[in-house]
């Protein structure tokens, strides 16, 4: 779910995922892990701050 949002809005803004993890400094790979596993908060914030975006947006949204 993280992964895809990362995608998703990387894609947006005309990133891809490599040059995402580069920009935030982060090991080629990271983000394609997220699709089987939890970031860490740390490179969550890395990305989300390449990103321009809130860490609340990468995030899933709460099931009521």
């Amino acid at each position: 779910m993280i992964f895809e949002k990362v995608q998703s809005i990387a894609g947006k803004k005309g990133l891809s995922i490599a040059e995402v993890e580069k920009r935030a400094q982060i090991g080629n790979g990271t983000i394609a892990k997220w699709k089987t596993s939890s970031p860490t908060i740390d490179n969550l914030t890395k990305v989300a701050k390449v990103l321009e975006v809130s860490i609340n947006s990468l995030l899933p949204e709460a099931k009521s």
